[in-house]
């Protein structure tokens, strides 16, 4: 493959983050979420069928990550290729109504999904970092919100109308489709020349990284009861999709708004802080649905958890990189196959019984893990070139 050596302008970088990111984690990875209502309603899914459907893509996730963690693959070309899989995968989704094949291909857009993360987070971090306008790190993690406003309002239209899931599929892949035409030639620009990423060894994960590494795997457990049944849990209590079908939607506009006011607001705070500061944040809101599960606490959630998980992802990603210098692949495929392996234990924790049962312990459980990881990341202590790139990288802008 010919690698383009001219870099994109921050603007057109920022857009084809955010765009890939829309495709690979709105699309790919939560798309599911709006949906399984819906497949619940068509097809006569069970929660627990749900739960398995959600866990076969949490392996995948997490098999995509583990293999980028040994692999370190280019950035670029994982992000590229990841990118066609799904919409390939996507698109397969819906011409299909058999459930085993649902589970193959849900296990298969997890892989792309984290190879799509890693790979775009990777080469967006490392061609904006020299520009020192934090503000664009917030309209490149949005971008993972707008995909998820996207699914959430197909979703919406689809149970309107009365439509079929698998059409839904359909529009969908058709869309991550789109992204990936549009994102191919782009893509091609490499922020690493040939000789140095061909020549650079891995860099070693310290005892730092590694308790970054952990504190991203609570993280990963705490959010996924929420964003994986917010909707049944919508469902639940209003029947009316016309009603329960905008959590989702809600929950993506939050995710979105949250980035871009996070990077605006403070760009001058540690994200190491910052992301300790929204686990409490999320906490409380993967709490109050699993003490007392009501259109009240279904609305806290959706704001808590929504408007954090991308901050801790954004925030996490650019720790990762303050630890480890230029290239925070590896690190950060490290920290996403741990995440993946919190989201994966998850489902896992919901026993059987009603919905209402089923998440009381595993959401106490979750509150409680990021309430610790929040005191531990509190507990870290900057290094000194850390602290230099942190002046650097998270100046305000002057525009």
């Amino acid at each position: 493959m010919k690698t383009l050596q001219r870099l994109p302008t921050p603007v057109m970088a920022t857009l084809l983050a955010a765009l890939g990111l829309a495709s690979a984690m709105g699309i790919g990875r939560f798309a599911f979420t709006p949906l399984l209502p819906l497949m619940q309603q068509s097809f006569g899914l069970t929660l627990r069928q749900g739960a398995w459907l959600a866990t076969s893509n949490y392996a995948g996730y997490f098999v995509g990550a583990l293999i980028s963690f040994i692999f370190d693959p280019a950035p670029n070309k994982a992000a590229r290729y990841s990118l066609l899989w799904i919409a390939v995968l996507t698109l397969a989704t819906g011409l299909t109504q058999m459930y085993a094949a649902w589970v193959v291909l849900r296990f298969l857009t997890g892989v792309a999904s984290a190879y799509a993360l890693i790979g775009i987070s990777s080469w967006a971090l490392t061609v904006l970092a020299p520009q020192r306008r934090p503000g664009l790190y917030g309209w490149v993690f949005a971008g993972v919100g707008f995909g998820m406003i996207l699914a959430g309002l197909t979703g919406l239209a689809a149970g309107v109308m009365h439509a079929a899931p698998d059409h839904a599929w359909l529009a969908l892949g058709a869309c991550a489709a789109v992204v990936f035409v549009f994102s191919w030639r782009p893509l091609g620009w490499s922020p690493i020349g040939p000789k140095r990423a061909a020549t650079s060894a891995p860099q070693p994960i310290t005892t730092r990284g590694w308790t970054l590494v952990f504190c991203y795997g609570v993280f990963g457990f705490g959010y996924i009861i929420p964003a994986t049944f917010l909707p049944a849990f919508a469902r639940e209590l209003i029947s009316d999709p016309a009603v329960f079908g905008w959590v989702w939607p809600v929950f993506g506009a939050a995710a979105a708004l949250s980035t871009v006011i996070t990077a605006y607001l403070f760009g001058r705070v540690s994200p190491r802080k910052v992301w300790a500061y929204s686990n409490i944040v999320m906490a409380v809101g993967v709490l109050a649905p699993a003490l007392f599960l009501s259109p009240a606490t279904i609305v806290i959630s959706t704001v808590c958890v929504g408007g954090t998980f991308m901050v801790m992802t954004m925030t996490g990603m650019q720790t990762a990189r303050l630890a480890t210098g230029a290239d925070a692949s590896r690190l950060i495929a490290a920290m996403t196959a741990s995440f993946a392996m919190g989201q994966l234990l998850g489902p896992l924790a919901i026993p059987g019984g009603t919905l209402r049962e089923s998440i009381v312990l595993p959401g106490i459980a979750a509150a409680c893990l990021l309430f610790v990881g929040a005191i531990i990341l509190f507990s870290l202590r900057t290094a000194a070139h850390s602290r230099k790139e942190i002046s650097n990288d998270y100046r305000p802008d002057s525009h």
